[in-house]
Parts: structure tokens; sequence; C-alpha cells
């Protein structure tokens, strides 16, 4: 018989994905390097993006869990360590070095079959780019200076050719981004950055099917298929079949989520019994892109908020303004605040500020204090 849903009320969920995402502690990792890659291991991956009116959100998404987090500890692991490497999940992200042969199977497929925004790379411009890497060793796009310039076809595309060659050879699996200085990005060979005697193994099918349930399953606690498979429709079929014979193994109990009754959700036994919030008015200013935010759906269902990233939205027709952060008290988002660093002034500015609930005292001075926090955070010497 198909087993009984569990009844999860809305509270107990938030509390699962809290403790899944580490939210829930003021340092669940310590400090150091070694913390960012236990937070990127926990958090399967960290994203990162262009925008910089604050800091850039992967390092955002990591000082959201390491207080002392600094930048450093990102580019150790990418370049010294080599522990932690850049490549597209649902968006370009860090990720753990261990996962990369789940990730072969996809730069075999762009070998095979480049997209068409690469269609205009040649066979013969990537075996130049092999040569020239092989000959002057890691490239930047800054370090090549004799493109002949052409315009460009899109407002984030290059003027230099050898940008989309680079770009192509990296989505294939050829060469790594060794290093990153800002979104400048320095390119090897990927055989010669991780030291490689032979190229690792790909994962099967079945593998990568299992490594994205539990993935889900360890950064989100209680998953849906869409959760599971954001922004990947053709993982839902192979990952539903898998949920389902876990299900009959008893590893995975389905679960009914207070308010979304018709959405099939499920979680593991262990992370039904051991999630359980201590309110303290803990505080984390949380950007846009980060894993609790960035399934608004999910987000709306679970935590009852509805973000609005509007950075691409005219002015006027703002709500909560360019760059929004949501402001999480425990498991409420209380507030969304628009900010800008101004670095030259050494200041962090307060464009528009938001309160979605109300809030007592000691919780407003824990969130002016967090605040100038996350101002030090966006200044800080030495990064």
């Amino acid at each position: 018989m198909p087993r009984k849903p569990v009844l999860l009320s809305s509270t107990k969920a938030r509390a699962i994905w809290m403790r899944a995402q580490r939210l829930d502690e003021t340092e669940p990792f310590g400090a150091g390097p070694a913390a960012a890659q236990a937070a990127i291991e926990q958090l399967g991956y960290v994203q990162i993006d262009t925008i910089n009116v604050i800091e850039r959100c992967h390092h955002h998404i990591l000082y959201a869990r390491i207080p002392a987090y600094k930048r450093s500890d990102l580019a150790h692991l990418q370049s010294s360590e080599k522990s932690a490497f850049e490549y597209w999940t649902h968006a370009l992200s860090y990720v753990p070095t261990a996962d990369l042969p789940y990730f072969i199977p996809a730069m075999k497929a762009y070998r095979e079959t480049p997209s068409a925004w690469f269609g205009s790379v040649t066979k013969a411009e990537v075996s130049a780019m092999t040569r020239r890497l092989k000959t002057e060793g890691p490239l930047s796009i800054r370090d090549i200076d004799d493109d002949q310039l052409v315009d460009k076809t899109h407002p984030w595309a290059s003027r230099k050719p050898s940008k989309r060659v680079l770009q192509l050879m990296f989505y294939q699996g050829l060469v790594a981004i060794a290093a990153r200085e800002g979104m400048v990005k320095t390119y090897d060979l990927i055989g010669r950055h991780f030291g490689w005697e032979k190229n690792p193994r790909p994962a099967t099918e079945r593998q990568v099917t299992a490594y994205l349930l539990d993935r889900a399953l360890r950064s989100q606690g209680v998953v849906s298929l869409d959760s599971i498979c954001h922004l990947n429709a053709p993982a839902k079929k192979p990952v539903r079949e898998l949920i389902e014979a876990r299900v009959k193994r008893r590893q995975l109990l389905p679960v009914t989520l207070e308010g979304a009754e018709k959405v099939p959700h499920w979680t593991t036994p262990a992370a039904l019994e051991t999630a359980a919030l201590n309110p303290a008015h803990r505080v984390h200013i949380l950007s846009p892109f980060d894993p609790l935010i960035i399934q608004r759906k999910r987000l709306k269902l679970i935590f009852g908020y509805d973000h609005i990233f509007e950075a691409y939205v005219p002015a006027a027709k703002r709500q909560y303004g360019y760059f929004a952060l949501p402001v999480l008290v425990d498991d409420r988002v209380v507030a969304a605040v628009d900010m800008k660093t101004d670095r030259q002034a050494g200041k962090l500015l307060v464009q528009k500020w938001t309160w979605l609930a109300d809030v007592g005292a000691e919780a407003k001075a824990a969130i002016d204090v967090e605040l100038g926090r996350f101002e030090r955070f966006q200044l800080q010497a030495g990064r």
C-alpha cells in the first residue's frame, strides 16, 4: 500500500529547510577556507552573479553562514587547493570538485552538440586556443591583446572573439577557470589545472539522477520535484522514479505541506526528527540569489514571502528597490532592504526599507547590529 503522507506544518517545514541551509546557527562551519569548503559542500553549489551594487552574491552567500568569511578563502579553494570549481548548475556556480564527475556528461554533450550561442566557434579556433594555453600558460581575456575586434552581438558579449572560444571550451570541459578577480576569469587547460594524470570517469545517468536528489535533500531538507530539478525539466522523470523507489525502501517519507496539499513533497526520517528551530533573534541579510531565496515559488510556499527581483524593472514600477535583500529574523522574512555600497565614501547606503512584519524592540536591535556587521563586511580591507 502507498504510504500516507505525513502532514507537515509551515513552521516545521521552515525549521527543516533552515537546518539544511545552516541558517539556524550563528557559526555553523567555523572559519577560514575549510569553512567555505564545508559550506559549498552542504549547499551543493554557490551561485555567481555579475551585479555588484553590494558584494557579489557568491561572497555574500558564504558570508551569511560564515561570520569570519574572507574573499581570499574562496580564492584559496579555487586556485590553490582546487577543491572547488566553477560550472553551470541552474546558473554559473561554485561546486565542490569532488562533484565534477556528475558534470562531465554535460561537458561531453557540449562537445558533441555546441549550442547556437557558440555556433560561430570553429574547431580550428578551439585547437589554436588549446595550443596557445599550452605554450603561454593560464590566460584571462585581458591577457589576449591580438584579437581583431568585432561588434557585440549581445550586451554581455565581448568584442574579442577569443572570449567566446574560451567560454565554449569551458562548457566543453576543455578548460577550467583557474582564478577569478571580480568577473575577470583566468582559464587554464583543465587537466593541467587539476593535475590529472588521466581524466576522471564520468558519472552514469543513474548516478547523476541520484546526485541531484541527494544534493537537494542535503541542502533543502524537504523537497519537491520542482525544487530538486530547478530549471532542469528533463531530469524530472528519472528523479521521480528514484523517489518512488526510495519511498518503497522507506528511505524517504512522503509529506504534505500545510497550505500546499496538492504539491507532493518528501523528506528523510532523520530530517523530520532532528529539525527544530530555536528562536534567538538571529538575523541574516540575504542575497536575492541565496539558495533560500532563489526558488521564488518554494520560498512563498514555505515562508509566505514573495520576493521580487527588480533590477531589470523600470524604477517607477519597483516595489522593494533595485537590489532588495530579504531580512530574515529566525524563520521570518520581516523586511526587504535595498542597499548600495558607496566604496569611495566608505558607507553602506540604505536606498529603501520595506517592513513586511511587525517586530519587537529586541529584533530591531538585533537587525541594527547585523546591519553594522554587514557594512563592515562590504568595506573591509584585505578582503
